[in-house]
């Protein structure tokens, strides 16, 4: 299978739309559901472009043989006293789950992060029962930082998420 990990463009925005609300429905690790994002394909596409020409986030999308099948992105904060610090967030349709998609993602976002946004930490949040992702994020050297007891309330039930880190240079 051919991976590639590219920058979106504007011309993805509809193809983003409809696969967030495939994410939504194939997993419950995420903020939205099957509704996808609740965004228009012209405020994604606006978004898309802010992306193009912006050194403090971006946003790709993996293509497994031409095929899209995942999404990612970075956002450095941008006050100054927490300029240092950015998120990410990773998502893979399941059918491609285990076949290294995630991991090339996030290849791409750690050298965007380190060395065109210059920030220090990069955090992120994971559902602590998602030992898939946890498994994941610690290969790239996270760590547990804590729990966000109810982070999410899905089905009337409270979901508790991993907040973890990963500091450059220490």
């Amino acid at each position: 299978m051919n991976i590639e990990i590219r920058p979106a463009c504007p011309e993805d925005a509809a193809d983003i739309l409809e696969l967030s609300k495939i994410f939504g429905s194939e997993s419950d690790n995420l903020s939205y559901g099957s509704d996808g994002l609740p965004y228009t394909v012209e405020q994604e596409e606006a978004f898309l472009v802010s992306c193009q020409h912006d050194e403090r986030q971006v946003f790709y999308v993996a293509l497994a043989d031409g095929k899209l099948v995942g999404t990612c992105n970075f956002s450095a904060l941008n006050s100054p006293r927490m300029a240092h610090r950015g998120s990410i967030g990773i998502c893979v349709r399941k059918s491609y789950w285990g076949k290294g998609i995630a991991a090339k993602m996030m290849e791409a976002l750690l050298h965007f992060a380190r060395d065109t946004a210059k920030v220090d930490i990069v955090f992120l949040e994971v559902r602590s029962d998602n030992l898939r992702a946890i498994k994941l994020y610690e290969k790239f050297g996270f760590e547990k930082t804590g729990v966000y007891p109810g982070f999410m309330k899905i089905n009337e039930e409270f979901v508790d998420f991993d907040l973890m880190h990963l500091q450059f240079n220490k």
